[in-house]
């Protein structure tokens, strides 16, 4: 099953053009499914209401609207169920269902939700997600495993104490502790984490950005492509959209397209490597999928979508980085990391124990070093056609003096 994720900045059209790539797809006779955050632009632009559930909304295309609400509703009456006990022991008076209102941000977990719901139906061949702007699409691709790791880090500590006080706690309130309620709640988030991580990063999941053409952006575009690479999402292509003919009699529409043309320009030089698409503006937003599929032509699947194609050829594999061995040469250990679009001036590094805190403008995330690595100190760090290398240099105190070098990362 292929997995496209399509983003872009604001107000690109973003969700327009991922639902004429699901009605592609569905041209070529797949079975695809359209899932989305969004109401309204999404049942204008397929011509059908969207719900919880899936609805044909052409031959081979189905589509649905992750439900916040409902789902909102489901995950925090379970939760106050399980936590019953300890509601009880501190006097709390559980809400009921019609009292409860999604919290912001509960969007973000109904979405991740509904995207492995998807993949655990394997009725699919590929399914497109309409992702939010750019800026908070990096952020909810990044949630699965920064949570997992805020679980493992908190998890053993709360299990330690827990286990220490509870005999204690039981005995001075007279009732059972529901320790073992909150580890078995833990427990589950985490194997549904890992679900949905293992979705985002298969490698028939891939991104796609959704820009238009024009002096503005541009910066925004790199960032998010940065911030898409440090998490190691593959981009596959990017959508310049919007469009406009570029030989207008019309002054003005002439020199609106010359800008276009120029960014178009920058835009295919920035993202060398990288399959760049053009998509005409029609005049008008698309209403149902007969319009929807003027739009089709030029939005296609890139040529060995799924392999690696994108970025220059990267993989995820290849964005997780590579060790250098250098050693022979000047003793160091180099950290090869891709990072297309990141500037000096945005990243910031810093050593603690056996990781490296790797930010990147807004973003930022905790790799753990390699085995060499971890027997070396950071002595220096540099960034070169796209490509964040990080010095190493061996310990002495920690390195095999016997040894030439290390086996491998």
């Amino acid at each position: 099953m292929r997995t496209v994720l399509v983003t872009g900045p604001g107000g690109a059209g973003r969700t327009t053009v991922a639902a004429a790539t699901a009605l592609a797809a569905a041209r070529r006779q797949q079975r695809v499914l359209f899932l989305t955050l969004e109401s309204g632009v999404p049942e204008a632009v397929l011509g059908t209401p969207l719900t919880g559930e899936p609805t044909e909304a052409a031959p081979g295309l189905w589509a649905v609207r992750a439900d916040t609400a409902d789902h909102f509703r489901r995950e925090f009456l379970a939760f106050q169920e399980r936590a019953g006990a300890a509601l009880d022991l501190l006097g709390a008076t559980p809400l009921d269902e019609d009292e409860l209102t999604e919290l912001p941000g509960a969007e973000i977990f109904a979405l991740l939700h509904a995207l492995r719901a998807a993949h655990e139906a394997g009725a699919w061949d590929l399914v497109v997600v309409d992702l939010p702007p750019a800026d908070r699409a990096v952020r909810l691709l990044a949630l699965p495993e920064q949570a997992r790791r805020g679980l493992r880090r908190l998890l053993p500590a709360e299990r330690q104490a827990a286990r220490a006080l509870r005999p204690v706690l039981a005995q001075l309130a007279g009732v059972p502790m529901p320790a073992q309620k909150v580890y078995e709640t833990a427990a589950r988030w985490e194997h549904e984490l890992a679900a949905v991580q293992a979705v985002i990063e298969d490698p028939g999941t891939s991104v796609r950005l959704v820009v238009e053409p024009g002096p503005a952006g541009a910066a925004d575009l790199r960032t998010a492509r940065a911030g898409l690479a440090l998490f190691g999402h593959r981009l596959d292509a990017v959508i310049a959209n919007r469009l406009l003919p570029a030989a207008s009699a019309d002054p003005f529409l002439a020199g609106l397209s010359g800008q276009q043309q120029a960014a178009l320009k920058e835009l295919r030089e920035e993202f060398a490597g990288v399959p760049v698409h053009e998509v005409p503006h029609l005049g008008r937003d698309p209403r149902g999928t007969a319009e929807l599929a003027e739009l089709t032509g030029p939005i296609s699947e890139p040529d060995g979508a799924g392999d690696g194609a994108g970025d220059g050829g990267t993989s995820r594999a290849d964005l997780a980085g590579s060790v250098v061995d250098r050693l022979a040469e000047d003793g160091l250990l180099i950290w090869r990391l891709p990072l297309p679009g990141a500037a000096r001036d945005s990243l910031g590094l810093v050593r603690r124990g056996d990781e490296l805190i790797i930010t990147v403008g807004p973003f930022r995330r905790i790799r753990t070093l390699p085995s060499a690595l971890r027997r070396c100190t950071v002595s220096g760090a540099g960034l070169r056609d796209g490509v964040l290398h990080v010095r190493f240099t061996p310990d002495p105190e920690l390195w095999p003096r016997e040894r030439g070098g290390p086996a491998g990362p």
